[in-house]
């Protein structure tokens, strides 16, 4: 089972590698192109939402054609995406290259978390989860630092190179190792699924436990859009120790995700909801106390970001996998839909809201702030869902 596991980590990294291995070239890549740096920026939030989309489509296809066939082809369209980035001359290419790339991950994301699906439940499935999502912040931690080194020591297209081959070799251990896991009595789909979409989103828990999900995902993605502005050019740290402050989160976020999966074997998921709620309550208490009690002088230092942030993103590693184990625990026959519908409800909306933060006339710090308590907000809510869930729920 633990090699199970990590053959479906390794296809739910080519998501957050795809984000954060070509942030410190993203200058590079504009000046490469010849086109404006923000055209080079909007490929994040595009990446995500084509994720988020892709996966209303890639849903019923896990269900009706297998998991396994979907990996592979999303990892060929990976591999695509990945050339054409490395090959780009004009901005066009290197957008559609971007698009392409997102359509591969969405597929392998929904192939991963159905995998889980297939062979677990209940609280193994949540520390399974929870280890899927914690184990993806070794990416945050150390990618941005790789892509640097690999732009130093060849160029800005070294990075998606090495996307490439990582998604060649994986593609390798996926055709000769990964198991089919879909059930025999998967329930097969014609086209787009609108109905069975309609039948799970009409269902108060899963929008609970999948709104949960997209809050804390929300609260992330804020803190990682605004962390360059408030750290590098106000906090005026150089580019490695905004690497390294960087990277000291994401393992952060791993250590709290050990545990996390003894909490929940010791004291059940709800517990670990309650935590995840009370910890971005904190992390936006901290961050807005030291905005209005502490002098202006200490107004840039960098811990008066990052360690509110470290508060709250252990909420995030306290929410998801028991948030993501209740939404899909239903299913287990639409598992691929449901998974879908999941992600792209994460996605989708964690994008959105961190998008709608950012736009707000707010300062960096208070646009967290609100994007922390939104998180709070909605993991509280779901808490309040799992004290009605007793055992394991059956299917709808």
């Amino acid at each position: 089972m633990q090699k199970f596991t990590l053959l479906l980590l390794s296809l739910v990294l080519l998501a957050p590698l795809g984000i954060d291995l070509y942030l410190p070239t993203l200058p590079d890549i504009a000046v490469g192109l010849n086109t404006p740096v923000a055209n080079i920026q909007t490929t994040i939030p595009l990446f995500l939402l084509v994720m988020g989309l892709g996966q209303i489509v890639a849903g019923p296809l896990v269900d009706n054609l297998g998991r396994k066939p979907i990996a592979i082809v999303g990892l060929l369209l990976y591999v695509i995406g990945s050339v054409m980035a490395a090959t780009a001359d004009v901005w066009l290419q290197f957008l559609v290259a971007r698009i392409i790339q997102g359509c591969a991950v969405c597929c392998t994301a929904v192939v991963a978390f159905s995998g889980v699906r297939d062979r677990l439940n209940g609280d193994d499935a949540a520390r399974a989860y929870g280890f899927l999502n914690g184990a993806l912040n070794i990416v945050p931690a150390l990618a941005p630092l790789l892509g640097g080194l690999l732009a130093e020591a060849f160029n800005w297209r070294a990075p998606f190179w090495f996307l490439t081959l990582y998604a060649v070799f994986i593609g390798l251990l996926v055709v000769f190792f990964l198991p089919e896991t879909r059930p025999a009595d998967t329930q097969k789909v014609k086209g787009l699924p609108l109905r069975q979409y309609w039948q799970i989103l009409r269902q108060p828990r899963f929008l609970a436990f999948a709104f949960a999900n997209a809050g804390a995902l929300g609260m992330v993605l804020t803190y990682v859009s605004l962390a360059p502005n408030v750290l590098m050019t106000e906090g005026r740290l150089s580019a490695l120790q905004f690497s390294v402050a960087f990277g000291a989160n994401g393992f952060w976020i791993m250590l709290v995700s050990v545990l996390v999966n003894k909490v929940i074997r010791k004291l059940g998921r709800p517990v670990c909801l309650a935590i995840g709620a009370l910890a971005m309550t904190a992390g936006a208490v901290m961050l807005t106390a030291g905005v209005w009690l502490l002098p202006d002088a200490w107004q840039t230092h960098w811990a008066l970001y990052m360690l509110p942030v470290a508060v709250s993103v252990a909420g995030l590693a306290f929410t998801v996998g028991p948030a993501t184990s209740y939404a899909l625990e239903p299913y287990q026959q639409q598992a691929g839909v449901a998974s879908a519908l999941a992600g792209f409800i994460q996605m989708a909306g964690g994008s959105s809201a961190g998008l709608l933060m950012m736009a707000l006339p707010l300062t960096e710090k208070s646009a967290l702030a609100l994007m922390m308590v939104a998180g709070a907000l909605l993991a509280f809510i779901a808490w309040r869902f799992s004290k009605k869930v007793r055992g394991t729920l059956t299917a709808l």
